[in-house]
């Protein structure tokens, strides 16, 4: 997915954050997601949630879109990628997936569509038909480490992802990583987790987390609270909400007054901090203007994306300033 307009620019302040700490507890943060543009398409909502000032990844996370819920036609054309995963996750609807490595599939509801730029991919995302259409999805990056992120390019997809029961016919589909001892088949290159949890009305669960890593709880659907600690008080997670919990936490416990969809994230501290700019995950202002001539002038680095002709997603001009890192949590 595209990055809207709006990020083109330095990393705006967000307003609303909420910091919650009780004595000698690990830190916890309430953030809202922000509407933006995506991709030059104002005919589409999109919330992000990450990142945020206050929180500018979740381990490798690094990013998180949710487009929709709303009937609408989604044309994102090739549009390019270095130095990061992109893990689409749909809620409703199905979007058809091109890439310059030659993949053409349908992604649907229950099904994990992983790319990998290594050090550079392009890809296009279309919902099918020509007319507007019922659309809800996740999209979400993963920053590559050092290892990885210089390497080739890659895509996968999978079906029938390992669920783990939480109780009560509350479940989690491990999307990526490990989760409660169960992992997932798709490609992940730090320690992390990505799950989603579905809860049915009148529920309580204990959702277990490793200690060693942050973690983050996003709402998407229905009535959710956190209680993230002995002595803590419940948070009310509505959608398009977000709560950060530093490491430390050993678990916490999910209550759900209705019916509830939500997004774990989770993962060991990224090994360094990013400069992340567009569509571009690196480690330095020069690596990111590279990566950006190299995609204006049709590189080779970045292939051409089957099926399409000369279309393609301009790179936004680079502020004026030059690009830093963004800083991780202490």
């Amino acid at each position: 997915m595209t990055r809207g307009d709006a990020e083109a620019a330095p990393q705006v302040e967000q307003a609303g954050a909420r910091r919650t700490a009780a004595v000698d507890a690990p830190e916890i943060l309430l953030l809202e997601a922000r509407e933006v543009p995506l991709g030059g398409l104002r005919g589409m909502q999109v919330h992000r949630s990450l990142p945020q000032r206050a929180l500018p990844t979740v381990g490798a996370w690094c990013f998180l879109d949710r487009f929709g819920p709303q009937t609408t036609t989604m044309r994102v054309e090739p549009h390019p990628h270095i130095g990061l995963q992109t893990v689409t996750w749909p809620l409703v609807g199905e979007v058809r997936h091109r890439d310059t490595l030659g993949s053409d599939v349908v992604v649907r509801r229950g099904v994990l569509d992983l790319m990998t730029s290594g050090a550079g991919i392009a890809h296009s995302e279309y919902s099918l038909g020509d007319g507007p259409l019922p659309l809800d999805a996740l999209q979400l990056w993963v920053a590559l480490p050092e290892s990885r992120r210089h390497g080739p390019p890659a895509f996968e997809q999978h079906e029938g992802l390992p669920v783990v029961a939480l109780g009560d016919g509350a479940e989690a589909t491990v999307v990526m990583g490990t989760f409660a001892g169960t992992t997932s088949p798709a490609s992940a290159y730090t320690p992390l987790v990505g799950a989603e949890l579905r809860l049915p009305a009148g529920t309580r669960v204990r959702l277990p987390l490793d200690a060693a890593w942050e973690h983050a709880v996003a709402g998407v659907s229905g009535d959710l609270q956190v209680a993230p600690g002995a002595g803590a008080a419940p948070v009310p997670l509505a959608p398009q909400h977000l709560l950060y919990l530093a490491p430390g936490h050993e678990g916490v416990d999910l209550v759900a007054a209705t019916d509830v969809t939500a997004f774990l994230l989770g993962g060991e501290p990224f090994e360094s901090d990013i400069v992340m700019w567009w569509n571009f995950v690196g480690r330095s202002h020069e690596e990111i203007v590279e990566a950006r001539e190299a995609w204006e002038a049709d590189a080779p680095r970045f292939g051409h994306v089957v099926g399409h002709g000369p279309e393609r997603v301009p790179a936004p001009p680079l502020p004026g300033v030059r690009l830093t890192r963004r800083r991780r949590r202490n």
